[in-house]
């Protein structure tokens, strides 16, 4: 899920409040489930504790509301409770929130052709916030405009619908006629792939594949709402100061596990506010959570007075700098290699908020992820895991590749966690020889502007949390040719880096988890291995999470998938 910067500068944090929220934790360390559906029933819905306003609180907006472009988890969560795919996660906490299940479809699809051919049949009766009632004509439409509206993951996602190819060359004259096909008079949609995709359920049931009205814009639609399916639609939406969600007046609940009931009446999200004033404000119950990091000195009031409010989760997750390996100085092998050796992960960990919250990180795969192996080629003394860094190294680096003196831009989001990592990252940089400038950017346009090469970005902080458990939606999504867009916003391959090799290897790993998905996990971690050898990312840390919530506040759950469950939360 980003997807992305998911959720840039979750938390900062000391060793008592993690260690003193440990204990509302919502965590669950077992193994990731196969995109298959579950028998399990979910708790019912319980009437009593129906209505209220559940008020939210962020320092910026997470630019366009279009669940088809949007790929920030901090709307993404959101989308949990309004739009819907033909399949979803299941909306629960713990390890059965990575478990897919029917949403918009009425059971799991057939699947025929040798994996390559699923067909959904539509549930009956559903109907869009704007009334009209939900068709396969909405379904078929929704997935041409995938391609149409350049859908961050349209090349990587999507594109193993069959006339795919040809979307993504030409978007304004996307059809998929032979990919997707809906009969109206059977109530069923059919899509069709050029291979076999054991993930494809995964990438149905996340946003980018949401269903909306036939008739939507072929173009972001920013900030007007589209019409939704699940229990809340947004009544209206500035990015500048709030974004408001009441109830969806059609919607009546077909599958408590795909889409479950809402609890709060009306969602009041508000931006603007200084991260000081966020916590007071859930402290004083005038808001229920805050998305941002507390500040530091606000930390052991909340780990110890507030602990109970505190929900602390581990995350597949890492926060990494971005190289760009088309632009000097990170167009030269050594000075990437030089930025990995010299970065101080611990450093990171302590800015972070101790290592109770995060821990060094040295792969792109996070540890206990599918095709995750203890590997670390950048740290002091060699060894499996990172332990310290090697300047002396790096300054030879820098040295030997002839690009000391150049000038580097550091690009961070402005909130207080990011801007202190960049700090010490313009020091750091400032050491190695580097002429380097700090450029902090609102969480809102961040990421945005980081992934279009037009900015010409040559070093970035950002965030990758994971959109499902899938090795390939960390090192494909991240860094395959096919996610690298010159010029475009929607490049999520910010480092621009492009290896035919890897690629191939990426595809057969892909192929191979159709039949063996053990042995791929072995290829993905070989291929992770090696990315790292090329050294377009610096991973720094595996973070954690913290929900902060008020005392009106009942039923928090952490979906793995999404986070907080939102609309399941009780308000009184």
């Amino acid at each position: 899920m980003s997807r992305s910067t998911r959720r840039t500068a979750l938390v900062a944090t000391t060793a008592t409040l993690a260690l003193t929220a440990a204990a509302c934790s919502s965590s669950d360390d077992g193994s990731a489930s196969g995109p298959t559906s579950s028998s399990s029933g979910s708790s019912a819905f319980q009437p009593e504790h129906k209505g209220g306003t559940l008020r939210m609180v962020a320092h910026a907006a997470a630019g366009s509301l279009d669940p088809q472009v949007n790929y920030t988890l901090q709307y993404w969560q959101l989308y949990q409770s309004m739009y819907d795919g033909l399949l979803a996660f299941k909306k629960t906490g713990g390890q059965q929130s990575f478990t897919v299940v029917p949403d918009l479809a009425t059971a799991m699809p057939k699947v025929t052709n040798g994996g390559k051919t699923y067909t959904f049949t539509l549930r009956k009766g559903i109907k869009f916030s704007n009334g009209k009632a939900l068709t396969t004509d909405d379904v078929v439409a929704s997935f041409q405009r995938i391609f149409k509206v350049s859908s961050p993951t349209a090349g990587t996602f999507y594109n193993g619908i069959v006339g795919a190819d040809a979307c993504i060359k030409k978007p304004a004259d996307c059809t998929l006629d032979k990919g997707v096909v809906g009969d109206a008079s059977a109530g069923t949609v059919t899509v069709n792939l050029t291979a076999a995709d054991p993930e494809f359920p995964y990438k149905l049931a996340v946003p980018h594949a949401s269903v909306v009205p036939k008739e939507s814009p072929a173009k972001d639609a920013g900030t007007k709402p589209l019409p939704t399916t699940g229990p809340y639609m947004a009544a209206s939406y500035d990015p500048n100061r709030a974004l408001k969600l009441v109830r969806n007046p059609h919607f009546k609940e077909w599958s408590r596990e795909g889409q479950p009931q809402g609890y709060p009446d009306r969602i009041d999200y508000t931006f603007g506010q200084t991260v000081e004033s966020e916590v007071t404000a859930v402290q004083n119950g005038q808001a229920d959570w805050m998305y941002d990091p507390p500040p530091a000195d606000r930390l052991n009031e909340i780990g110890t007075k507030y602990a109970s409010q505190a929900h602390v989760n581990p995350l597949t997750a890492f926060w990494y700098l971005t190289l760009n390996v088309n632009s000097a100085p990170f167009n030269n092998k050594l000075a990437r290699q030089a930025i990995n050796w010299a970065v101080d992960r611990e450093a990171v960990v302590r800015l972070y908020g101790g290592k109770n919250l995060a821990a060094p990180a040295c792969t792109i795969l996070p540890p206990g992820f599918p095709g995750h192996v203890d590997s670390c080629d950048y740290t002091k003394g060699g060894g499996k895991t990172w332990s310290a860094p090697d300047l002396a190294k790096a300054k030879e680096l820098v040295k030997k590749s002839g690009t000391a003196g150049q000038e580097v831009g550091i690009v961070v989001q402005d909130d207080e966690v990011n801007k202190s990592i960049g700090q010490y990252l313009q020091s750091l940089l400032t050491q190695l020889g580097y002429k380097a400038t700090l450029k902090p950017l609102s969480g809102n346009i961040q990421f945005t502007y980081i992934q279009n090469t037009k900015n010409k970005v040559q070093l970035a902080l950002t965030s990758w949390y994971q959109d499902y458990p899938a090795a390939s939606d960390f090192l494909n999504v991240l860094l395959s040719c096919a996610s690298f867009h010159p010029g475009s916003d929607s490049s999520i391959n910010i480092s621009g880096f492009c290896d035919k090799g890897i690629d191939a290897r990426m595809r057969t790993a892909l192929k191979t988890g159709q039949t063996d998905q053990k042995s791929a996990d072995q290829q993905w971690g070989t291929i992770d291995q090696d990315i790292m050898k090329e050294s377009p990312v610096v991973p720094v840390i595996n973070p954690k999470i913290i929900d902060f919530t008020s005392k009106r506040v009942g039923n928090y759950q952490f979906s793995k998938q999404f986070y907080m469950l939102v609309g399941q939360l009780w308000v009184k």
